[in-house]
């Protein structure tokens, strides 16, 4: 089933670089306020669900721009954002992801995340480690929270939270070294992952953003829950992730 995803994730991605060069051409239609959906992101999606269901017909799929999900009762369901980032793919800012995730049982058993601009694959087997282009992961050692780099965000579709998360914002600059915005919660995760950031939290995601992420940092030696430290529940979208020494530090930050 890896092999299936990453294949499908590295197809989607070609798609997306050549149509990257050549945006003048991108039809663009906004979805709702600040929510952007480009006929990139749609054929990239078709290409991958394509792909999928030529192997596993009765495997479920969510996948964002889908109407409905396929099989929606089904054991084992994928998770597809076939363009993660998509603001910053119109606005010719190269950070973006293909991400791709499969869950039995309410439980991650794989994930892959390619970034087709700096071609870069991370992918993850659950009990079978992190890895980015075959080479294994590790989150970071940090274990001051005053030396420590993070990232975090506020989706669009999220405006009647900017207090809130503007309350959270001011507590973790003041006790952190430097932060982040990215703009692709796949990708802020699989940075986690691989060490590049030391922590990374939003609230009010999609699941289709965090559930590839979730499985990378756990893999890598992570932790990855919900906001509150609990189980991460991909319905509700928020998402903590950070190495052990830092996890509860930066949860009890957010605990506003």
């Amino acid at each position: 089933m890896l092999y299936v995803a990453v294949r499908a994730a590295r197809k989607a991605g070609d798609l997306i670089a050549r149509a990257y060069d050549e945006r003048a051409d991108l039809k663009v239609r906004q979805k709702s306020d600040r929510d952007y959906v480009t006929d990139v992101d749609q054929s990239a999606e078709a290409l991958i669900v394509r792909e999928i269901s030529k192997h596993y017909p009765d495997h479920g799929i969510i996948a964002e721009e889908m109407d409905k999900p396929v099989n929606p009762d089904a054991t084992i369901q994928w998770y597809i954002d076939p363009l993660d980032g998509t603001t910053n793919f119109i606005h010719g800012y190269p950070h973006f992801a293909v991400s791709i995730a499969a869950w039995k049982h309410g439980k991650p058993m794989l994930a892959v995340i390619h970034d087709p601009i700096r071609d870069e694959t991370f992918e993850a087997r659950n009990g079978g480690g992190a890895f980015l282009n075959r080479r294994r992961l590790r989150v970071s050692g940090e274990k001051r929270l005053d030396h420590a780099l993070f990232a975090s965000g506020l989706p669009s579709y999220q405006r009647e939270s900017m207090d809130l998360f503007q309350q959270r914002m001011d507590l973790c600059m003041r006790s952190m070294d430097g932060y982040r915005r990215g703009g692709s919660a796949a990708l802020d995760l699989a940075y986690v992952a691989a060490g590049r950031l030391d922590a990374y939290w939003e609230a009010g995601l999609k699941s289709w953003d965090i559930a590839a992420g979730y499985l990378l940092v756990q893999e890598a030696g992570g932790m990855a829950t919900g906001l509150d430290g609990g189980t991460i529940d991909l319905n509700k979208g928020d998402i903590l992730a950070a190495n052990p020494d830092l996890h509860p530090k930066v949860a009890a930050l957010l605990k506003v």
